[in-house]
């Protein structure tokens, strides 16, 4: 007798008359009521977000470092990237932020189906982004603009330590000879000329040639913005660190989402419990809101 009234109780604690569960449900034993365990969910979920915002700053101070050390870099570097793709991944992101937010208010209003569909449509649109994006990387890597001293700019300009090694072994073999040579080779320049060599001139002349010779090297590969754009793999690695991490949060986002779905099916939010779907759209906020940073920063700085 006893055991059927404690079934017939435990049935009514955690189904209401519209057969969802009750908050009661969802409160863990640790907490005393519905209302303590959201708050205590809340500053979880702040806390966390600070820590994210400190991540993100550490980044957002290398790229302020590097841009006042080496402005002309980071306003040559950021012709190469497409800046149009850029503000679509900002609008995606934006109207992704007003349906997650429109989402959490369905769920305050105990809107199931309203619920799952604005949470697929975030989902959706988090796909978009991420699609955008590999879009953005495939034609950074077709013109070989990686990331660090893989990019092929930042080969071209600094050799190996190999080249190095060889380079000095020369100098140091040759150069008695090549001091040896020089006066003869002016010589016969006066000779044929009927003058005498200017020094200046000759070295200046040697040195354009040089210029317009790696430049039209550079230019073979078919991408001009890049060439000439000495370090240009300090942008492109603070551009793949940042993007990159940011991606990955946009993923986990998405895993979020996609748990969310699962139990909104399950009937499990209601105007009694919606705390994860409150606390899931605080974290995509916050990643909208650092690509609104990121945007302008590495786009828009020309």
């Amino acid at each position: 007798m006893e055991t059927s009234t404690m079934t017939v109780a435990e049935s009514t604690h955690e189904h209401d008359a519209h057969g969802h569960h009750s908050p009661e449900a969802h409160v863990a034993h640790h907490f005393e009521s519905p209302q303590q365990q959201f708050d205590s969910g809340k500053l979880g979920i702040w806390m966390f977000l600070i820590t994210e915002v400190l991540f993100f700053s550490g980044m957002f101070c290398a790229y302020a470092i590097y841009r006042s050390l080496h402005p002309e870099i980071f306003i040559d570097a950021a012709k190469e990237l497409n800046a149009m793709l850029g503000a679509l991944n900002t609008v995606v992101l934006i109207v992704s932020s007003l349906t997650m937010a429109w989402a959490v208010r369905a769920a305050q209003l105990s809107q199931k189906k309203l619920l799952i569909v604005l949470l697929w449509i975030t989902l959706a649109l988090a796909g978009v982004f991420l699609g955008v994006k590999t879009v953005e990387y495939t034609t950074k890597f077709q013109h070989e603009l990686y990331p660090g001293i893989y990019n092929h700019f930042a080969q071209e300009q600094y050799p190996t330590v190999a080249d190095k090694y060889v380079s000095k072994e020369n100098q140091a073999s040759g150069g008695a000879e090549h001091a040896t040579e020089a006066p003869a080779h002016g010589e016969e320049h006066s000779e044929e000329h009927g003058s005498t060599p200017a020094t200046g001139e000759h070295e200046e002349h040697a040195h354009a040639e040089a210029g317009g010779h790696a430049h039209a090297e550079a230019g073979g590969h078919g991408h001009g913005g890049a060439q000439g754009v000495r370090n240009i793999h300090i942008f492109f690695g603070i551009y793949y660190m940042m993007t990159g991490i940011h991606a990955i949060h946009i993923i986990g986002g998405m895993g979020a989402i996609g748990w969310l779905i699962y139990r909104a099916n399950k009937g499990e939010f209601s105007s009694e419990y919606f705390g994860p779907v409150d606390y899931v759209g605080l974290y995509w906020h916050l990643v909208d809101l650092i690509w609104i940073y990121l945007f302008p920063l590495l786009y828009l700085i020309h």
